[in-house]
Parts: structure tokens; sequence; C-alpha cells
């Protein structure tokens, strides 16, 4: 489990990656840091022709059931692969 500190930490990190992230990692980023902050995603999936806004809501979408602990451990582990990699 990670704790509130660490999710902060890791997300101050994102921002300081040294190479942009792939779309899909960008995505998985956005859905864990939202289910971990929000919770399950609310509201009408976006319509027409708002891609950016359908792939978020779909990534997020996809968490749907995972607790805020689970979705903050996954957050900070990405981002600390995300910093080996680099």
């Amino acid at each position: 489990m990670a704790t509130q500190e660490a999710f902060e930490q890791a997300a101050q990190r994102a921002q300081q990656l040294p190479s942009k992230p792939s779309n899909t990692v960008l995505l998985q980023l956005y859905a864990l840091y939202k289910q971990a902050t929000e919770g399950d995603v609310q509201g009408d999936r976006p319509g027409g022709f708002d891609f950016k806004a359908i792939a978020k809501y779909d990534a997020w979408s996809s968490l749907n059931g995972k607790s805020a602990d689970d979705a903050r451990a996954e957050y900070v582990a990405l981002v600390d692969s995300l910093f080996q990699q680099s």
C-alpha cells in the first residue's frame, strides 16, 4: 500500500519525467490518479468528436470498483517504473 504522502510525491515526480510517455501510459496515469482521488467515474461518456475526453473517460471507467488504496499503490509503482526506464 502506498501512503498518501508517497502518492503525492509520485504525482509531483510524474510532472518531471525526463521524456514524455506514450499516450497509453499517460491515460493509465490519468485514470489511476482520478480513481485514487475521486473514486469511480461519474457522469455520462462524452460523445461527438472529443476523442481525447472519450479516451480519458474510458480509461478511468475501466478502473471502476478499484479501491483508492489500490489505485494509489499502482500509480506510485507506475511512476517509479517510468523513472527506472529513463
